[in-house]
C-alpha cells in the first residue's frame, strides 16, 4: 500500500430519512469533490452547551482526493444543518488501484 486518498468524516441529524441522507450524499459524490460516500446510522454521546447529550446522527465517511479535500470541506460547511458540524479528515494509505480510482 504505497497510495493514499483522504477521508472526511461528519454526521448528519439521525431525524432524517434515508432518502434525504442518500441525496446530500450523492449531491457530493455528483459534484466531483468525492469518489465514495459511505453512511449509516450511530448513536453519539457528546457534551453541548454544558450537559451530556446522546442522540441519533448518520455517520457519513467520505473518500475524497488531496486536491479536492478542501473543496470538500467548504461544501460540507456551506449546507450543513448543525452550527458547529463534526468534520474531521485524515489521510488514509490505499492500494494504488483504489487509490487511482478516488484521483478520478
Amino acid at each position: 500500500m504505497n497510495q493514499a486518498v483522504w477521508v472526511v468524516q461528519t454526521t448528519l441529524p439521525g431525524g432524517w430519512i434515508e432518502a434525504v441522507v442518500g441525496a446530500w450524499s450523492a449531491s457530493l459524490v455528483d459534484s466531483g469533490l468525492a469518489a465514495c460516500v459511505q453512511r449509516d446510522r450511530i448513536t453519539s454521546v457528546y457534551s453541548w452547551e454544558g450537559a451530556t447529550e446522546s442522540s441519533e446522527e448518520w455517520r457519513i465517511e467520505i473518500k475524497s482526493s488531496a486536491v479536492k479535500k478542501d473543496a470538500l470541506i467548504e461544501a460540507i460547511l456551506a449546507d450543513h444543518p448543525y452550527d458547529t458540524p463534526q468534520i474531521v479528515a485524515w489521510e488514509a494509505s490505499s492500494t494504488s488501484e483504489y487509490s487511482d480510482w478516488v484521483q478520478g
